[in-house]
């Protein structure tokens, strides 16, 4: 019998080229027809393993979900960037590859995130997602996430609604 792990580590520079994999196939899949394929395809095509190899480099925290030795997933945090927020922490992003979505590996690198966050001293938490982003307000607010705030993101002069989730 085979036994499958799963194991979610800090990401090192040998990893970027899986999430940057990652990163493409989640991306399309997430946004696809909801942001202009144009500036969504130059959000893609920027972040190759390179930028990712050079962001982890930066020491950037980046953690990283493998299940059976392949990359699944990772998650992108830090200190929060809206300043009319309390919380001090802030993911940046969640993504997993779509064949591993609804499993319960999500669930796991967000509560992996959440702990690195406070292990930084970050007390609190908020995640931004796009209004039409369905999967990932279902996700937030089963995560137990309060959506406290709204913005807006502008992609080739689409303008998108996005908003915030918090955890004290």
């Amino acid at each position: 019998m085979n036994t499958l792990t799963i194991d979610i580590r800090k990401a090192e520079p040998g990893d970027a080229p899986a999430i940057a994999d990652v990163h493409q196939v989640a991306w399309r899949g997430a946004y696809s027809g909801m942001i202009p394929h144009r500036a969504l395809a130059k959000m893609i095509n920027r972040r190759g393993p390179d930028w990712w190899a050079s962001a982890i480099r930066r020491s950037a925290t980046v953690l990283v979900v493998e299940i059976g030795g392949k990359l699944a997933g990772y998650a992108t945090i830090g200190r929060n960037r809206a300043r009319e927020l309390s919380q001090q922490g802030e993911i940046y992003e969640l993504y997993l590859r779509p064949e591993y979505q609804g499993i319960g590996l999500g669930r796991r690198l967000f509560t992996a995130a959440r702990r690195k966050l406070s292990d930084l001293g970050l007390n609190g938490l908020v995640v931004w997602a796009l209004e039409e982003n369905a999967g990932a307000l279902a996700f937030y607010e089963g995560a137990g996430g309060r959506d406290i705030a709204e913005g807006v993101e502008v992609f080739d002069q689409k303008a998108l609604k996005k908003v915030a989730f918090v955890w004290d």
